[in-house]
């Protein structure tokens, strides 16, 4: 005998008012996050960073980041990557930052890649 699923399991029995209500988590139309809002968010708990944020999807949800700071020398990726999170945890927490991307260097780990400010 076949296993039935129920359609609506996966989105809480009910169905979703737009397309950007689809996924638990995801961005609604009135909660979209400026990639520049994020930069200097990041850029504030990292004095002398350089931070770059695209938003790769255009839903205001999902974001690429690169930072460069002399804040990462002597850190592990781990703890670079929570440096980078933590002055965005509510946003992470409430889920209206869904996903973020991290790429994080000390300067000079940029400029061995070929990097320039």
């Amino acid at each position: 005998m076949p296993i039935r699923v129920d359609p609506n399991f996966f989105r809480g029995g009910r169905e979703p008012k737009n397309r950007l209500q689809a996924r638990p988590g995801t961005a609604t139309k009135g909660a979209m996050l400026d990639p520049k809002d994020i930069e200097r968010r990041i850029a504030a708990a990292l004095p002398g960073a350089e931070v770059e944020v695209v938003d790769y999807t255009g839903t205001g949800d999902h974001f690429q980041a690169r930072v460069v700071s002399e804040a990462f020398a002597g850190k592990t990726m781990v703890e670079q990557h929570q440096m980078v999170y933590a002055p965005l945890q509510a946003e992470i927490s409430s889920g209206v930052l869904h996903a973020l991307a991290l790429k994080t260097y000390t300067p000079e780990q940029w400029a061995r890649m070929g990097g320039s400010k």
